[in-house]
């Protein structure tokens, strides 16, 4: 097996040998969905509008608090400081840690979107768009999700100051997510909507892995 795919097999077994972290992180999703008819009332309409900027910050609340395990106990028990010696650049290391966070935090989060969309009211059309959307756009919102877990791994209480600083950067993945689900313009926009969310995923993606591993050698020197 190569050392990528052992690293990624490795952030998998890990994550789901703690299963109940992400048991956490849909009830969490689920929760934050439930709420809202409470707080709103439950006019159909209302909550269909309303619907796609839920599940979005839902989604981005839920992946947020997952954060602090990318790269907090690998630091904390030494492996961090050894994948920097290893032969495999820290960059890939990265990389295969975005990939398992999206497989572990993100892929549970759509599945459980049909209960979003239940308690939401969203008529089928609109979850079929909602999923997509979300296929395409969560791989940025990880993305970004390791930029800011690298940039705060040195410091104290770095959980609560990652999300700070990543989500000015998700603002427009959400935007285009909301957009996506619920265009305006018509179906034109919300394929483009879709088109910007899946650029800005490959983007994010291509570059998240280098930015992470350089903040995480500026915080390790």
């Amino acid at each position: 097996m190569s050392g990528f795919g052992a690293v990624l097999g490795r952030e998998i077994r890990l994550s789901l040998r703690g299963g109940g972290e992400m048991l956490t992180l849909v009830l969490f999703f689920i929760i934050v969905g439930a709420i809202v008819p409470f707080a709103v009332g439950p006019d159909k309409d209302l909550l269909q509008r309303i619907a796609p900027g839920v599940v979005w910050i839902a989604a981005f609340l839920a992946m947020l608090l997952g954060l602090e395990k990318l790269f907090g106990p690998d630091r904390a028990d030494g492996t961090l400081a050894l994948y920097r010696l290893a032969d495999l650049p820290l960059s890939a290391v990265v990389a295969a840690k975005v990939i398992a966070h999206w497989l572990t935090a993100a892929l549970p989060l759509i599945l459980a979107s049909p209960i979003l969309a239940l308690l939401l009211a969203m008529d089928l059309a609109a979850f079929w768009r909602t999923l997509f959307s979300l296929l395409l756009g969560t791989p940025a919102l990880a993305g970004f999700g390791a930029i800011g877990a690298a940039l705060t791994v040195a410091t104290r209480r770095g959980g609560l100051l990652a999300p700070i600083l990543i989500a000015p950067l998700c603002v427009p993945v959400l935007i285009f997510g909301v957009g996506a689900i619920a265009p305006v313009g018509g179906p034109e926009q919300a394929q483009a909507a879709l088109l910007f969310l899946a650029a800005l995923s490959l983007t994010v993606l291509a570059l998240s892995p280098f930015a992470a591993a350089l903040a995480i050698d500026w915080g390790e020197d």
